[in-house]
């Protein structure tokens, strides 16, 4: 049954890292930080976009940009999304979130652990674009249950994992500048060339998930 866990599988035995959530309004407003609000905002905002669950404008340029950013990629390579079903598979409402953040852990790690893996602007993009696609597919597999509960964790691992890094770059700035869309004829060029960076981005994590579960 599509929705429930097996009990052979590996990812069942998921160990629950992250807390169950209180309400993400309310760790959003509490917070005195920019760049971990705007990271809260981003990830309620582009979930509950993703799975048609708002009508209202993007609460920020940051989540207006990653909005754009996500329908860029979807209407420019929309093969690029054919691959998430498989990958998720074997995912159930008990597991979703761990799910995803150990598919993203097993990408963000440094080849060596004396390494620093860097972190792009294309790699925190595929962050949420990889929850969106998760979130669109629990939706259409009767895991309504999971989606406020995925909107708040992922928020978490952004602000664990990425924030220290987007507050090294000076906060969200970069990402708007990057990813917003751009209505000016001369900004063509740009764009194309940002949708493939885009591209490039999203599919080395998406193609080495796909290997990974392969394997």
């Amino acid at each position: 049954m599509r929705g429930q866990c097996h009990q052979n599988s590996s990812v069942a035995q998921l160990p629950n890292r992250f807390h169950r959530p209180w309400p993400l309004q309310m760790k959003s407003e509490q917070s005195n930080d920019h760049v971990v609000k705007e990271a809260y905002v981003m990830s309620q905002d582009y979930i509950r976009y993703v799975t048609g669950r708002t009508s209202k404008p993007a609460p920020s340029k940051a989540s207006a940009a990653l909005r754009h950013a996500g329908d860029d990629l979807l209407e420019k390579y929309p093969i690029f999304f054919k691959r998430w079903p498989r990958i998720f598979r074997e995912v159930c409402s008990d597991d979703a979130c761990d799910y995803l953040f150990k598919l993203l852990d097993e990408h963000f790690q440094p080849e060596k652990p004396w390494q620093k893996k860097e972190l792009t602007w294309s790699g925190i993009l595929s962050i949420y674009v990889l929850a969106g696609q998760l979130a669109k597919h629990c939706q259409a597999n009767g895991m309504e249950s999971v989606l406020e509960e995925l909107e708040f964790n992922v928020g978490q691992y952004v602000e664990r994992k990425v924030c220290p890094h987007i507050k090294e770059k000076g906060g969200w700035s970069g990402f708007i500048e990057r990813f917003a869309k751009k209505e000016e004829p001369e900004h063509t060029v740009f764009r194309a060339c940002c949708g493939m960076l885009l591209l490039l981005g999203a599919m080395s994590l998406a193609y080495y998930i796909y290997r990974r579960r392969l394997c």
